[in-house]
C-alpha cells in the first residue's frame, strides 16, 4: 500500500468535500496530459493543423529528442492577427461550428492542442494570413498569454515550442532518452508522410545548434495517387517493399480502400511494418489488425506479419474519430464491412500475383555467392558452386537477408530433355525448363534470360494445399479407403479434440472412429494425397487443432488444417524426379495462385538473371 498523502490529510475534511471549479491554467495542464504526451506528440498535433491548413511544405526542427525545443513550419493559410489569441484557448477551432461531432472532416477539431501545448511549455506562434499584409507574433507560458505583437514572415505559420513540461516537470521524469523521443518523432513524421504524398517534409534535429542536421527529407510527389504513393513509400519503407508490394484498390457500399501490401515472401517478424489510415488519419485499429491476418491467414506463418500501408477513406459519419483523446483509435458504425472490404480487397490482389515471389529471395540468393568474411579475391576467383546448405539457407530466409553459407557442392544430377526445354524457351515459360535435380530436392530450370531454382517439396505443398481448397470449395475432398484400418492411440486433450472434430474433418477426406480409451481407428485418408501415413498425418492435425484460435472462422479453420494435410502428400524432399516430372510441376506451379510461397510464406522458387551471374563471374 502506498503511503497516504500528507498534504490531503492535513486539509480539512469540509475542504475536500467542496465541489469547486478549475481554473484555466490547471484545466489545460490536466488537458495536455492526455494531448500532449510526449514530443512527438506535440509535433504530431502541429503537423496536423498545418495540413489542415492546405500546407504543401511541413518543416520540423527539434532538439535534445524535442525536450528543449520544437519548431514546425508550413506554408499554409495562416492565421489572421486578430485571431492568434483566440487560437490559444481551449475548445476555440476553426475545423467544426459544433453542430455535428461525427461529420469530421479535418485533423485537429477539439480545439485543445494549442492550448494544452502552451499550459506545460513555453509557445510561440508567428503566422501571416494568405493575403493578409503583415504577420504576427503571440507567445504563452506556464498557460499565462502575452499580447499580440508585429512579426516578420513571408507566409503560413511557424509554432515553436521549448521546454516542454517545465510548467509540469514531474512529466519530465517519464520521458525517454533523447536518443528514443527523436525516434518517436521520426515515426510520426514519416506515418504522416506516407499519407500526404503531395506534400513535402523535412525534419531536422538541431540539437548541438546551428543548423542542424537533417534526418528525413521528401519532395512533394507528382502523379496520379498511386504513383505518387508509390514513391513516396520507396522512400519511407524502401526500394525493397516498393518493389514487392501489391496494389489495393477496392471499394464497397461507399467505403473505398486503397495502398500497397507486400507478397507473403516479403514478411517481418513482426508487425512493426503495417501502417493504417483512415480518412488520412494514421490509426492502430483491432478491425485492421484482425482483418490483415485472416487475409495473410493463408500464406504466412502464425509469427510472419506483411508489410503494409492502407489507406481507408469513408464518409466522416460512418466512423467515429473522437474516441481517443489523442486520435489515435477510431470506431466504425459498421466493422464487419471495413473487415470484409480489406480480407478481400487484401487476398484480390494476393491471388493476382499468380506465383510471384520476393525479389529479395533472389537477392538473398545472390548473397549465398558472395561470402564477405572471407578475404576479398577477384569475383572470377571465387568458388560460386552453392552447398545443400545454401540452398536450403535460400528457401528458409522469411525476411530480406540472411547469413553467409558454404560453397561447397556435391549432390547427383539428373539431365532435362532437350525438347522440353527447347519448347518451354520457345513458349517464354516464366519458370523455364527443368535442366537438373541436385540434392534430390532441387530442381534447376533454364529460361530464357536466367536459371530458377525450385524447391521442389515446398512448391508441391503449396500445389496440393491450393488443389483441396479446390476440392472443398467444390464438394468435399474425395477420400480413399485403407486396406488395413490404422489405429491411432493419442494423449487425451488431442483424442477428445480430434473427436469434437471428426464431422469437419470428414468433409476434408479423413474418416475415423472412436476405438476405445484413447484411441481412433483411421478408415480413410484423403484419395489426392495417395499413399501416406495416417498416423504422422492425425498427430500432425491435432497439434494444428491446438494451436488453433478458437475465435477463427470456420473456414480459417478449415484451412489451417489443409496446409497440415497437404504436407503429407507433396513430393518428399530426397527423391529422385525425371525430367517430365519436373517440367509438369513448372507449368502447374505457372497456373496456380500463390506458388511462389509455400504454405508457410517461405519461397518456393529462386530466379537468378543471367545478367546477375555474369557479374558472379566478372563478365560484366
Amino acid at each position: 500500500m502506498s503511503a497516504t498523502n500528507p498534504n490531503i490529510m492535513n486539509t480539512p475534511a469540509s475542504s475536500r468535500r467542496e465541489i469547486r471549479q478549475l481554473d484555466d491554467a490547471a484545466a489545460n495542464r490536466i488537458a495536455a496530459g492526455e494531448v500532449v504526451e510526449r514530443p512527438a506528440s506535440a509535433i504530431k498535433e502541429l503537423i496536423e493543423n498545418a495540413l489542415d491548413a492546405e500546407a504543401t511544405r511541413i518543416d520540423v526542427a527539434y532538439a535534445d529528442g524535442g525536450k528543449t525545443l520544437i519548431r514546425v513550419s508550413d506554408d499554409g493559410y495562416g492565421i489572421p492577427p486578430d485571431q492568434l489569441a483566440l487560437a490559444l484557448s481551449r475548445h476555440a477551432t476553426s475545423k467544426i461550428d459544433g453542430s455535428d461531432l461525427l461529420n469530421i472532416h479535418t485533423f485537429g477539431f477539439r480545439g485543445e492542442a494549442l492550448p494544452s501545448m502552451g499550459a506545460v511549455g513555453r509557445l510561440t506562434i508567428t503566422s501571416r494570413a494568405s493575403g493578409g499584409d503583415a504577420a504576427a507574433t503571440v507567445s504563452v507560458s506556464g498557460g499565462v498569454a502575452g499580447s499580440v505583437k508585429p512579426a516578420a514572415l513571408s507566409k503560413g505559420t511557424v509554432v515553436e515550442l521549448r521546454d516542454l513540461f517545465h510548467a509540469t516537470p514531474a512529466r519530465l521524469k517519464f520521458l525517454r532518452t533523447d536518443r528514443s523521443e527523436a525516434q518517436a518523432i521520426s515515426e510520426v513524421v514519416k506515418r504522416l508522410a506516407m499519407a500526404e504524398p503531395f506534400v513535402g517534409f523535412t525534419l531536422r534535429d538541431l540539437t548541438g545548434g546551428g543548423e542542424g542536421r537533417v534526418t528525413f527529407r521528401v519532395e512533394p510527389q507528382t502523379g496520379d495517387l498511386f504513383d505518387a504513393l508509390h514513391s513516396r513509400l520507396a522512400r519511407i519503407l524502401g526500394r525493397d517493399f516498393a518493389g514487392n508490394a501489391l496494389k489495393i484498390d477496392a471499394e464497397r457500399e461507399g467505403i473505398a480502400l486503397t495502398g500497397y501490401a507486400s507478397l507473403p515472401t516479403y514478411s517481418r517478424g513482426s508487425a512493426v511494418a503495417q501502417y493504417m489510415f483512415v480518412n488520412g488519419r494514421p490509426v492502430k485499429d483491432k478491425t485492421f489488425i484482425g482483418a490483415i491476418r485472416g487475409a495473410y491467414s493463408d500464406f504466412l506463418h502464425r509469427n510472419r506479419y506483411p508489410a503494409l500501408a492502407l489507406f481507408l477513406e469513408c464518409d466522416p459519419t460512418l466512423v467515429d474519430v473522437n474516441v481517443h483523446p489523442a486520435k489515435s483509435e477510431v470506431r466504425f458504425r459498421d466493422p464487419g464491412i471495413v473487415r470484409g472490404l480489406i480480407v478481400s480487397a487484401l487476398r484480390h490482389a494476393l491471388a493476382g500475383a499468380g506465383h510471384q515471389a520476393s525479389t529479395t529471395v533472389s537477392d538473398a540468393a545472390l548473397g549465398a555467392f558472395r561470402p564477405e568474411d572471407r578475404p576479398v579475391a577477384p569475383v572470377y576467383q571465387m568458388e560460386t558452386r552453392p552447398s545443400r546448405a545454401a540452398l536450403q539457407s535460400v528457401f528458409e530466409v522469411q525476411q530480406p537477408g540472411f547469413q553467409e553459407v558454404s560453397t561447397a557442392f556435391s549432390g547427383r544430377v539428373e539431365p532435362g530433355a532437350p525438347e522440353a526445354v527447347d519448347e518451354a524457351l520457345s513458349q517464354e515459360r516464366p519458370l523455364g525448363a527443368a535442366r537438373a535435380q541436385v540434392h534430390e530436392n532441387y530442381i534447376v530450370a533454364q529460361t530464357r534470360d536466367g536459371v530458377v531454382i525450385v524447391d521442389q517439396h515446398a512448391a508441391h505443398e503449396r500445389l496440393v494445399y491450393e488443389r483441396l481448397k479446390a476440392q472443398v470449395r467444390e464438394n468435399g475432398v474425395a477420400s480413399q479407403a485403407l486396406l488395413i484400418p490404422e489405429i491411432v492411440d493419442l494423449p487425451e486433450e488431442q483424442h477428445g479434440l480430434i473427436l469434437s472434430a471428426s464431422k469437419e474433418l470428414a468433409s476434408l477426406g479423413l474418416v475415423f472412429e472412436d476405438f476405445g480409451g484413447t484411441a481412433i481407428c483411421v478408415r480413410e485418408t484423403p484419395a489426392i494425397l495417395g499413399e501416406v501415413n495416417a498416423e504422422a498425418m492425425v498427430r500432425d492435425i491435432c497439434d494444428e487443432l491446438l494451436d488453433l484460435d478458437q475465435t477463427q472462422t470456420v473456414k480459417d479453420r478449415i484451412e489451417a488444417i489443409l496446409s497440415r494435410v497437404a504436407c503429407h502428400g507433396s513430393i518428399r524432399s530426397g527423391r529422385m524426379m525425371r525430367a517430365e516430372e519436373m517440367n509438369a510441376l513448372l507449368r502447374e506451379m505457372e497456373a496456380t495462385p500463390h506458388s511462389g510461397q509455400c504454405n508457410h510464406g517461405r519461397p518456393t522458387y529462386v530466379e537468378l538473371k543471367l545478367s546477375d551471374i555474369e557479374r558472379l563471374f566478372g563478365r560484366r
